[in-house]
């Protein structure tokens, strides 16, 4: 009975040592999830995606990797999630704005991200992008 007893709690502490736990939010999983693809650009209410316009080079796909490292249009960088998963800061050495990008996240389902931010601009400039998965 001893050897019983003894064998169960060593095959429970291997059982429950082998289990990973699940260290990536629901909203982490939801925005690495798919390929988003742009559905509207906007710079204070105008769409600004068209050639030679203000977002034109955020057109396209998007993919954010579980790595930290993504694709944002023709942006190539990193970004994370911070202030408690409701922003995302996206860095890329080729973005028009100095130091990082930090968009608030207005909505993210399994089918759609929408994002805001300002420009540094004056007046400030209000951006409002839309993505669905692809």
């Amino acid at each position: 009975m001893k050897n019983l007893t003894l064998l169960l709690i060593i095959a429970g502490c291997f059982y429950f040592s082998s289990c990973k736990k699940d260290s990536q939010s629901e909203r982490f999983k939801l925005l690495t999830g798919p390929v988003w693809v742009s559905d509207s650009l906007l710079a204070n209410g105008v769409d600004a995606s068209g050639p030679d316009e203000f977002l034109e080079n955020f057109n396209g796909e998007v993919k954010f990797n579980v790595d930290g490292t993504g694709k944002f249009g023709n942006y190539i960088g990193t970004w994370s999630l911070i202030y408690d998963e409701t922003y995302i800061k996206i860095t890329a050495d080729s973005l028009p704005v100095p130091g990082p990008l930090n968009v608030k996240i207005a909505e993210l389902t399994d089918i759609s991200l929408k994002i805001t931010t300002g420009y540094p601009t004056i007046p400030p400039t209000i951006i409002r992008m839309t993505f669905k998965a692809k």
